[in-house]
């Protein structure tokens, strides 16, 4: 499986020797602009440390003096802040506590205002079209925050010479109850750049007219830009969506069979599916659960109750508790048989993973395989034309032919599965399309 580590860190890379300079002003509190160094302080697996200091920046008497670090972890949902520490604010910012003694929020810093409000997690990933998500920060958690990816675009900081490409991050924060009320709410604009990080902060605080505009713009850095993965969200999970296939297999299916899946239920980047029969051979009713996460997307777990009078080959040995054997019984079946993940995050030509014993993918199928992603290619189904990417999955069952075999699986964007070609070990090929 491919690890989230190999994916996670580049819209924050902190390799040992990275420096990025940056330089903030707040229109009320802090017109003059200050000038901060940030530097890697400590890598330790997927932790790190970035600390920044005015010192020796160059900076007029008049500017913000400050020296702090921030500490994040990567994970499989994205970049979580974890701590942070740093010089009192500057006495004449707004105090955004309850009470002003004492008090570790703060504003006066760049990084502050990458991580207020949205500390668990300040980035959440994928990023991908209709990115959603929400966090807190502050202290005690007393801060909330709603983050929506905005798509990419290009913007031109003094860093590089040319426009580069950003994902665009926009922030609700909400505070209440701070003696520096409305100064901790408002709504903040982060411009990420895959390979470099944050290269331009706008957080425009509540208060109506005349309410301060904090501004953080990346002025040199080491790190140098990438292009970005792609955005495509290729497996959504948005509550409300039906998909209705059509599967046939000429050798175990003598009439099409047609059921409906529907997403009924959506939190925090995980999703259930119920599936029913539309029309065929199979009557059944079940539910599947799927995430989304830096390490794919993932089959969770899936349980159905069917009948029907056809006889389909086993798919491993009878249960002893049961004295059942497993089988294909949806679309679904099909397409996660084996190992996760269904698909891999940030998908592209050449991506591979595969599985191996020991796991409990092996554990429940008792399959080993390969996956590779073949591309985007176009594809023709009932319910339209796409341009998909493919996945292609090598199946291995000892045993049981019609376990093993090749899957071909299309995905396109915004829809999900559109085409999936199983063939099968015993000479058999299922088909699934998607009709509507």
């Amino acid at each position: 499986m491919l690890a989230p580590s190999a994916l996670a860190g580049s819209w924050l890379p902190h390799p040992a020797d990275a420096i990025w300079t940056y330089k903030w002003s707040d229109s009320v509190y802090a017109p003059t602009p200050t000038t901060e160094k940030v530097t890697v302080k400590e890598n330790k697996g997927a932790a790190f440390t970035l600390a920044w200091t005015t010192q020796d920046q160059g900076n007029p008497d008049d500017a913000v003096v400050t020296a702090g670090q921030v500490k994040f972890q990567e994970t499989n949902v994205g970049l979580i802040n974890t701590d942070w520490s740093s010089t009192p604010p500057p006495p004449a910012f707004p105090v955004l506590c309850s009470s002003a003694t004492q008090c570790p929020n703060a504003l006066s810093s760049a990084y502050y205002n990458v991580i207020w409000g949205s500390r668990s997690p300040v980035l959440a990933e994928p990023v991908v079209k209709g990115l959603v998500w929400s966090s807190t920060g502050g202290a005690q958690g007393d801060v909330s925050a709603t983050s929506s990816y905005m798509g990419a675009e290009q913007i031109t900081v003094p860093a590089f010479s040319d426009p580069v490409m950003a994902a665009k991050i926009q922030t609700q924060i909400a505070q209440a109850g701070a003696l520096g009320d409305p100064y901790g709410s408002g709504l903040r604009t982060i411009w990420w750049v895959y390979g470099v990080g944050p290269v331009k902060v706008e957080f425009q605080h509540a208060g109506g007219a005349g309410a301060p505009v904090t501004t953080v713009v990346l002025q040199t850095t080491n790190q140098t830009p990438q292009a970005p993965p792609t955005d495509e969200v290729y497996f959504p999970l948005k509550k409300g969506q039906v998909l209705t296939y059509r599967w046939t297999n000429k050798k175990h299916l003598p009439k099409p069979e047609v059921e409906k899946l529907t997403v009924d239920a959506v939190v925090n980047g995980s999703a259930r599916f119920t599936a029913k029969s539309v029309s065929g051979p199979i009557k059944l009713a079940g539910s599947y659960g799927f995430s989304s996460r830096l390490d794919g997307v993932t089959n969770l777990w899936g349980t159905t109750q069917s009948a029907t009078l056809l006889k389909f080959p086993p798919l491993g040995p009878a249960s002893a508790a049961k004295d059942k054997r497993r089988h294909f019984i949806t679309p679904f079946d099909l397409m996660t048989f084996g190992f996760n993940p269904v698909l891999n995050a940030y998908p592209k030509a050449g991506d591979t993973w595969a599985a191996t014993q020991p796991s409990r993918d092996f554990s429940t199928y008792g399959v080993t395989g390969q996956a590779k992603v073949l591309g985007v290619q176009t594809v023709k189904v009932p319910a339209g034309t796409f341009r998909a990417i493919v996945v292609q999955s090598t199946l291995q069952q000892p045993g049981f032919p019609y376990g093993s075999g090749t899957r071909t699986s299309y995905f396109a964007p915004d829809k999900g599965l559109v085409k999936l070609v199983f063939a099968h070990g015993d000479h058999s090929i299922s088909i699934v399309e998607l009709l509507k």
